[in-house]
C-alpha cells in the first residue's frame, strides 16, 4: 500500500512537471528562439500616445506627457492634435518660445482648432502680448462657437487686461533735486 501511494505521488509529480514545462513553452515565447518576448506592443494592444500624454498632463507629469506626445508623433505622424498637445506640454513646462512655435504651427495647419488657438492665447498673455492675445482668444471663441467656458473666461480676462493696461503699469514719476551751481544759480535735476 505504501508502495502504491509512493508510485501515485511520483506519477502526479511527473505529470505536474510536464504540465509546467508545457505552460512555460507557451508563455509569450514567440518563435521558440529561447529569448525573452519583445517588450514592444503593437496593434490593438498598444495605447495611443496622445491618450497617455493627456492622462499624464492631468496628473501634472508634464515632462512624461511630452515624451508620450513625441512617441505619438513618431508612431502616427505629426498632426494638429500632436502639435497642440506638445505646445500645451511646453507651456506647462515654461518653455514659452517652443510652445508658441508649436501652437502657431497647429493653428496654421487647422485654423478651426479652438484648443490650439486658446493655448496660443495663453502663451501670448504669459509673454505680455496682450493685444494679440485678445485677437487670438476671439478667434478661439469663434471657432468654438462660444461653447467653452474656459475660452470665454480667457477672452474676458484678456479684454480686461487690455483695458486696464495703463492702470496696471506703475507711473514713472521723477523726483526732482536742486543742485547749486555757484553763488546764486540753481540747476533743477530730475533723478529716477
Amino acid at each position: 500500500m505504501a508502495r502504491a501511494s509512493t508510485s501515485i505521488i511520483a506519477l502526479l509529480a511527473a505529470g505536474t512537471m510536464l504540465a509546467a514545462c508545457e505552460n512555460a513553452a507557451g508563455l509569450g515565447n514567440r518563435g521558440n528562439n529561447g529569448y525573452a518576448p519583445d517588450a514592444r506592443v503593437a496593434g490593438e494592444d498598444s495605447v495611443d500616445g496622445l491618450i497617455v500624454g493627456h492622462r499624464l498632463m492631468e496628473a501634472g507629469e508634464y515632462e512624461l506627457a511630452m515624451r508620450a506626445y513625441l512617441r505619438a508623433a513618431a508612431e502616427n505622424g505629426i498632426s494638429v492634435d500632436t502639435l497642440s498637445a506638445m505646445g500645451s506640454a511646453n507651456l506647462r513646462l515654461g518653455r514659452l518660445g517652443q510652445a508658441e512655435r508649436l501652437l502657431r504651427q497647429a493653428v496654421k495647419e487647422d485654423p478651426s482648432f479652438a484648443p490650439a488657438w486658446n493655448n496660443l492665447g495663453v502663451v501670448l498673455m504669459e509673454t505680455g502680448q496682450v493685444g494679440e492675445a485678445v485677437r487670438v482668444f476671439k478667434i478661439a471663441f469663434g471657432a468654438d462657437s462660444g461653447k467653452s467656458d474656459s475660452i470665454r473666461e480667457n477672452l474676458n480676462l484678456a479684454l480686461a487686461k487690455r483695458e486696464n493696461l495703463s492702470y496696471d503699469e506703475p507711473e514713472e514719476t521723477a523726483e526732482f533735486a536742486l543742485m547749486r551751481r555757484g553763488r546764486g544759480d540753481y540747476l533743477l535735476l530730475a533723478t529716477q
